[in-house]
């Protein structure tokens, strides 16, 4: 076999190293193997027929020219994620920084007193544009924002609805569809009855524990929405929002009209598009529902000198 050198090592088996192997299983070369492998129907037994070699600047000058053919078209798609104009000195500092980018999950998060205190800063944002007194520090996505919003509300229902097995959640029918699909598979296992339709034709009523609209809607329509929150919340039904996080910095934050929680999406603020995500997603209760708020939340405490200091 193999000897325990570099060379050999890091550059592939010999041909009696693949004897061995291929004696080992039982068949007598690579191609018996493929064809015990792969079905006869897909095997592609002829060769590829890939053009001469190139050097790596005539290739790129080749593939420069293959991308021109491309014709680009602005994306009116919208449904939560829209193109955005990212300033340069953020995307340098930021985005293209590997201080920020790096896929890491600080398991000792009070070490990182800066990134803490970033975080803090995004709370305090989300917390003033929603009109919420609690936030969190970012959720996956919108739409599992929005699933996680329907988890909290159904695991705060009260006893008395727990009991009589109030189960319903109600979804307007202008809510992203993304989002919808996203709330349907988590209420299935949870026994939860995922009720959509026209928040103005639908009577909510004891039988609901939650409902959820979106503002502004998927066909940009800003709707008030104070009657039917004052509706739901006499009903003892909980009020949820899922706001376009740019939009709330001109519209009345949900939690003056009413709102228990707001979630969303923030590639809003710059976020490229990214292929369409996912991106950050935010999300926003009262301060009754702090114990069942999911997600991780950055506070301000002292530490063993007392000093300020801050604790995810």
């Amino acid at each position: 076999m193999i000897k325990d050198d570099f060379t050999l090592r890091h550059n592939g088996p010999q041909p009696e190293d693949l004897n061995i192997m291929l004696k080992t299983i039982g068949v007598s070369s690579l191609d018996e193997l493929i064809d015990k492998t792969i079905p006869a129907s897909i095997r592609f037994k002829e060769e590829l027929p890939l053009p001469d070699g190139m050097t790596e600047g005539v290739y790129l000058n080749h593939v420069k020219g293959l991308f021109a053919k491309n014709k680009i078209y602005k994306s009116y798609i919208g449904m939560g994620y829209y193109n955005t104009y990212t300033p340069g000195v953020i995307l340098r500092n930021i985005t293209e920084n590997p201080g920020w980018y790096t896929a890491y999950t600080p398991y000792q998060a009070e070490i990182s007193q800066g990134r803490l205190e970033a975080l803090l800063n995004y709370q305090t944002m989300i917390s003033d544009l929603t009109g919420m007194t609690l936030a969190n520090a970012s959720m996956l996505d919108e739409a599992t924002a929005a699933a996680e919003m329907m988890l909290m509300f159904f695991n705060s229902r009260k006893r008395e609805a727990v009991k009589n097995g109030v189960n319903k959640f109600f979804v307007a029918s202008d809510v992203f569809p993304q989002t919808l699909a996203v709330i349907q598979t988590n209420a299935h296992p949870q026994g939860i009855e995922v009720v959509t339709g026209d928040h103005f034709k639908t009577t909510i009523d004891e039988t609901f524990f939650g409902v959820m609209v979106q503002y502004p809607g998927s066909w940009g329509e800003v709707i008030d929405y104070r009657s039917f929150a004052a509706e739901a919340k006499a009903k003892g039904v909980f009020v949820g929002v899922a706001a376009d996080l740019l939009a709330l910095t001109l519209l009345t934050p949900p939690g003056e009209w009413g709102a228990d929680c707001v979630v969303g999406n923030t590639q809003r603020f710059g976020v490229p598009m990214g292929f369409g995500g996912p991106h950050a997603g935010y999300f926003a209760c009262i301060d009754d529902l702090k114990r069942q708020m999911p997600g991780r939340i950055i506070g301000v405490t002292i530490d063993a000198h007392g000093n300020k200091a801050l604790r995810m």
